[in-house]
């Protein structure tokens, strides 16, 4: 069980980068089994002004890699994936249940379903004040682990 990474320890183990790495805290993660942390929303978020200046809300595909950051902690926590880069797969059903603007805490919980051979499948969903806001299935690879298990080329 690891408990209470930063931002700091958390880009440890994955690469996500400002301006794109939106963990604020990863509360705890099992590996193999869950991550739960959060964002807390800030106007200084570098895209509140143009989306939109008279109603700032987060963009959907903010919402995505949020929820995904969290995910990938379900699988990046095993030692052997410390710190590898990530490729999406896949992204289904996302779902944008309320707005979230400005000021929002959002909880964050990731469930991994299958982990094999580098190819994480899961859920992640985003909560705000016990409220379900938003949601995501993903399927993400390690291509490193997954090229591994690629057939060698005949010589």
């Amino acid at each position: 069980m690891i408990t209470s990474l930063d931002p700091i320890q958390i880009q440890e183990y994955q690469q996500n980068r400002y301006p794109c790495f939106f963990l604020d805290c990863v509360e705890e993660a099992e590996p193999g089994k869950y991550a739960k942390g959060y964002k807390n929303w800030s106007y200084n978020e570098w895209f509140f002004p143009c989306h939109f200046a008279d109603e700032p809300n987060v963009p959907g595909f903010i919402q995505i890699e949020t929820l995904t950051q969290m995910f990938l902690m379900t699988f990046l926590t095993y030692p052997e994936n410390k710190g590898k880069k990530t490729s999406f797969v896949q992204v289904n059903n996302a779902k944008f249940k309320k707005k979230i603007v400005p000021g929002m805490h959002m909880e964050i919980v990731a469930e991994l379903k299958s982990y094999r051979r580098g190819l994480a499948i899961g859920k992640s969903t985003g909560y705000v004040d016990g409220e379900e806001v938003c949601s995501v299935e993903l399927v993400v690879a390690i291509p490193d682990v997954m090229n591994q298990f690629k057939p060698k080329a005949k010589e």
